[in-house]
């Protein structure tokens, strides 16, 4: 039975406001949102896979400086790049993810390989880039990752005493969420983490359940927000209960999940694709960088939260 597909991506969610975005990082954000929808409907237009789609789309993020991950990432406290993801195939519940990355270009593709291999599901730190090397993937060349933009927010923290996390709140995290034509779903998630983060500290991202999750039974999901909140609630997995197992919709259980995560006094957003119907997010902040593209039709992006386009 062929499904219509559909694919829907994140840029982070946070303070983006028309008053904190300068027209440069409004129209960087939306190109590269386009840019990534594209890359993934590419995939599954041609009767690729869900998977391959969201690699795809993520891979496209990573690469973008106006993103949190990838080249564009935030410093830690000792002014290094520490990179994080995931992805899951909800065919088989198959998953793979990696933390605290330094050296391999694409986190998301390193965290693909760790699920083909098999033997793990998380690999971390200089382990896990070795791995990466051993699988012939592409390691940055020196300087890759940063930025002048994210020298600038850094220099910024540590100024203020280096005791803050992202006072901007207006760089984000990655993510795609997809359903194929055959129906089934995948999500990815990657990203830098928050600025001036201590100790190795690992959010929710490429925490499978928690900030990635996909399930062909019922949805998958990809997250962005404050990560300590949506482990906390284990977010992913979460609105895959509430949909398989108490009958909710995506979209209710999406808003549900969230306003729990705001109980706790987090804030973020996430994306959510189900086996039928569009792809839905939710967002508990001024903003959120969105999008998505459906069979047969136009993108669609967004920012900010008076934007109503789905």
């Amino acid at each position: 039975m062929t499904n219509p597909w559909t694919i829907a991506v994140h840029g982070g969610a946070g303070r983006l406001t028309r008053s904190t975005l300068t027209r440069e990082q409004d129209a960087g954000a939306r190109a590269g949102l386009t840019a990534a929808l594209a890359a993934g409907a590419a995939v599954l237009d041609t009767g690729g896979t869900a998977l391959d789609a969201v690699e795809a789309a993520v891979r496209v993020l990573e690469d973008d400086p106006h993103f949190n991950a990838g080249r564009g990432a935030v410093f830690t406290h000792d002014g290094g790049i520490e990179l994080d993801a995931a992805i899951m195939d909800g065919r088989t519940r198959g998953a793979g993810a990696v933390a605290g990355v330094t050296a391999t270009r694409s986190p998301v593709a390193l965290a693909r390989r760790v699920m083909a291999e098999g033997r793990h599901v998380l690999l971390a730190g200089p382990a896990a880039d070795s791995f990466g090397d051993s699988q012939g993937l592409e390691r940055a060349a020196p300087g890759w990752f940063e930025t002048d933009e994210r020298r600038r927010q850094y220099a910024e923290l540590m100024a203020d005493g280096g005791d803050g996390f992202d006072a901007g709140m207006k760089y984000g995290t990655v993510g795609a969420v997809a359903r194929d034509g055959a129906g089934h779903l995948a999500a990815a998630t990657s990203t830098g983490g928050v600025t001036g983060k201590r100790w190795g500290r690992i959010g929710d991202s490429p925490i499978i359940g928690a900030g990635t999750w996909a399930d062909d039974r019922s949805v998958a999901v990809s997250c962005t927000g404050s990560g300590e909140s949506f482990l906390r609630v284990g977010v992913g997995h979460e609105i895959d209960a509430r949909v398989r197992l108490a009958g909710q919709d995506a979209a209710e259980a999406t808003r549900a999940v969230l306003a729990e995560v705001e109980s706790l006094g987090g804030t973020g957003g996430a994306i959510v694709v189900g086996g039928a119907g569009p792809a839905h997010w939710a967002f508990v902040t001024p903003g959120m960088n969105r999008g998505m593209r459906s069979a047969g039709g136009e993108a669609v992006v967004a920012i900010y939260g008076d934007e109503r386009i789905a």
